[in-house]
């Protein structure tokens, strides 16, 4: 999935990490699909967070590890949509409906634990490894996938 283009920061607490993710928002369009990558306790869900602060969603984002997925309707029209697909054993229905909606250009898409959908996922897309570096702090590791994004990735580095 590499396209030879990384970039790494660390955060040291939850707010860097959510500040983190309130950065990328503002880079992030219509149809763009972002991965996360941890183990449990790895940030995700909080750097979800700052992606929706970001974008003009207020209220409360929690993990939908039990939902699966969980869709913020932004003031702009767009909507956020947060996958989980941790306790998803196979692909099935919920794979379809991811596969719908990273064809929807008005959807951003963030997924975590993406294993089971990633025959379905495109290749562009941004994966974001995060290594637990501290209590609170975290490497996270941007990687694109293809060339959307790493136009992300390229001016998320400037």
């Amino acid at each position: 999935m590499n396209s030879g283009m990384t970039y790494e920061i660390s955060t040291t607490s939850s707010a860097d990490t959510k500040s983190a993710g309130h950065r990328l928002s503002k880079l992030l369009g219509g149809g763009d699909i972002v991965e996360l990558s941890s183990d449990l306790g790895g940030g995700k869900t909080t750097f979800v967070q700052g992606v929706a602060l970001g974008l003009g969603f207020a209220a409360p984002v929690t993990s939908p590890t039990f939902t699966l997925s969980n869709i913020y309707h932004l003031a702009d029209g767009r909507e956020l949509h947060h996958y989980d697909l941790y306790r998803l054993g196979e692909g099935g229905v919920m794979a379809d409906e991811l596969a719908e909606d990273i064809q929807d250009p008005e959807v951003i898409t963030i997924i975590e634990w993406a294993g089971v959908a990633k025959t379905r996922l495109p290749v562009d897309r941004l994966l974001i490894s995060f290594d637990v570096t501290a209590d609170t702090g975290r490497r996270l590791t941007f990687s694109a996938g293809g060339p959307n994004s790493a136009s992300i990735l390229a001016r998320l580095k400037t």
